[in-house]
């Protein structure tokens, strides 16, 4: 979840760095570009955290039951299709060839939105149904009582 919420960050760093600092999409690299600028522009670390992401989410999503697993399984399917989406950046970089007539390796949904708006909306939109889903499973109603040890006390 840290990790999750730190990549969110970056990409709201980076959103900040487009319009409110008005810099050049190319040079906005978020807190951790300007360290590790290489990395930052690799296909390569776009898409393994893409990886890590769904396999986490996978194999977390057995501990959650009833409307948290709901919201859990958004959350993946959400990933699943970033997830795929940062496959098809990778598969482009990787072969040296873009789609869609693009000068650069670029997915789907990028069709319509610029990628540092895109990803960001992306990280939101897993994350949410994410929290919302812990939420739930750390309260669970009476309908959907668990036996865990992370859900907290009735009215807690």
């Amino acid at each position: 979840m840290a990790i999750v919420l730190l990549h969110w960050v970056e990409h709201i760093i980076q959103a900040a760095q487009i319009w409110v600092l008005a810099m050049p999409r190319p040079e906005a690299l978020g807190g951790l570009g300007y360290v590790f600028p290489v990395l930052v522009k690799s296909e390569y670390m776009h898409w393994g955290f893409a990886v890590s992401m769904f396999v986490g989410l996978v194999i977390l999503r057995p501990g959650f039951k009833g409307t948290a697993r709901t919201w859990w399984t958004i959350s993946l399917a959400i990933q699943g299709w970033h997830l795929i989406e940062h496959s098809l950046l990778q598969y482009q970089a990787t072969a040296g060839l873009t789609f869609f007539g693009a000068p650069i390796p670029t997915s789907f949904l990028q069709l319509w939105l610029p990628r540092p708006e895109l990803h960001l909306i992306y990280n939101a939109v897993v994350f949410i149904p994410m929290v919302i889903a812990m939420w739930l499973h750390t309260r669970p109603s009476q309908a959907e009582h668990i036996d865990c040890s992370c859900a907290l006390p009735e009215g807690a």
